[in-house]
């Protein structure tokens, strides 16, 4: 049996990986350093791991197929401004949603597949419950899921339906102005984004051109070009799981600068590590920065401002043709749960994870009927049929011990987490 140490290397180091493209070995490092910090974190990291061991049969075979995140934990879900609140387009939305917001691994997959990894996300986080109290949560979450997709009506949460932490959240954000916002991230003398160690650094000479260009091109074909002029750019080095990967950030011209310029981010889009593992047949999309982004649309009531796919047609410097990349606005109003702040209250926690599985229900029937995606009909049965429950739970805290179980291996791997030791059983 291979060792999840070496699964772990493999899966980021490994050129011929369906999803590894020349990862860095800095942010490598930098990965493997938060893996190894706690299960959680160890289970952002490896949703390659996750999927290479889930069953195919029963619950995780009979599901119906669904638009899913594909990455579903605690940390996936956040605020955004909505799309066309810079008035370039028609209409001019300025609410801002409390929604999932990472859609990298997103596919078309059973249902089940995004509960599950959300459940073991909620059994192995630190929410100062004990164990009876984070299965009670966890049976709350797959119930009221169940409830909301039987009334076959997808909604959404902004300031005005909030409620609780996420109520919280969002009347704090009412305060956040954009001035301070960019504020921040301009060093004013050199008339440049901030360089701050292991967030925001610079970018490799040989890529300044290419992005530069990539992003030119794309503002030059928009109603206002001026608005999107680049004025620098920097590599960005945020979450866990896509560490490594190239993101940058990007300054434009905006309305003004310094205070009415804009901030852009634009990830590397890579396959899903799903993709290997996948019952159900799916589109033949233009380019995996196109899967992601219609993915996203299709399951959010409103997509974040700016989101866009750029594709450069002429490749990368590792030899990569045809890379795509998903560009949005970096927002003052952007942020997410926090699990280090979030009330430690059963009732305050109860509220939260009833909105998360509203909301998780919501896309679910939002995006239905697409390319042979499960119809409302067919998830209003499957929330009635309550034969399913028990079993995902069931896995959900199997699988949860199993995370515990390799975390441990990976922490006790630490520094030298790729040399190869004795490898502790697996629970399966």
């Amino acid at each position: 049996m291979t060792s999840v140490i070496n699964r772990i290397k493999s899966f980021n180091t490994d050129r011929r990986s369906l999803v590894c493209d020349d990862r860095n070995p800095d942010r490598i490092q930098l990965k493997y350093a938060k893996m190894a910090a706690d299960p959680f974190s160890f289970l952002r990291g490896t949703c390659h791991l996750f999927y290479e061991d889930l069953p195919q049969t029963g619950i995780f075979k009979s599901a119906p197929p669904v638009w899913i995140c594909g990455d579903l934990h605690l940390q996936n879900f956040g605020s955004f401004k909505g799309n066309d609140n810079l008035g370039l387009h028609k209409t001019d939305r300025k609410l801002v949603y409390f929604d999932i917001n990472d859609f990298d691994e997103s596919v078309l997959t059973p249902c089940s597949w995004d509960l599950a990894r959300f459940l073991v996300s909620l059994l192995v986080a630190d929410l100062g419950l004990n164990e009876l109290e984070s299965i009670e949560l966890s049976q709350f979450f797959i119930h009221t899921y169940a409830q909301v997709l039987i009334t076959g009506k997808a909604c959404t949460i902004h300031r005005e339906t909030a409620q609780g932490v996420v109520k919280e959240l969002l009347q704090t954000l009412k305060d956040r102005k954009r001035k301070s916002f960019i504020r921040t991230h301009l060093d004013r003398k050199l008339r440049a984004l901030k360089r701050i160690p292991n967030k925001i650094i610079p970018v490799a000479p040989q890529d300044i051109h290419r992005i530069h260009a990539l992003v030119s091109d794309w503002g030059n074909r928009q109603p206002n070009p001026d608005f999107f002029k680049v004025l620098d750019i920097a590599q960005r080095i945020a979450g866990t799981g896509g560490l490594g990967l190239e993101r940058y950030l990007i300054l434009i011209q905006g309305k003004g600068y310094p205070h009415r310029s804009y901030l852009l981010d634009l990830k590397a889009a890579r396959s899903s590590c799903l993709q290997p593992y996948l019952p159900t047949l799916q589109p033949l999309w233009t380019s995996e920065g196109h899967r992601i982004v219609e993915i996203q649309s299709r399951i959010q009531e409103s997509p974040p401002a700016m989101l866009n796919v750029l594709t450069d047609p002429n490749g990368t410097p590792n030899g990569t043709s045809n890379s795509s990349y998903v560009l949005r606005e970096l927002q003052p109003t952007a942020d997410k749960l926090d699990l280090n702040t979030i009330s430690r209250s059963p009732k305050q926690l109860k509220t939260l994870i009833e909105t998360l599985a509203s909301i998780v229900a919501w896309g679910h029937l939002r995006s239905g009927g697409r390319q042979h995606s499960a119809i409302a009909d067919d998830l209003i049965a499957f929330g009635t049929d309550l034969s399913w429950q028990a079993d995902l739970l069931d896995y959900a805290r199997y699988y949860a011990q199993q995370v515990r179980c390799d975390q441990r291996e990976f922490q006790a791997n630490q520094p030298h987490c790729l040399s190869r030791r004795s490898v502790i059983p697996r629970l399966c």
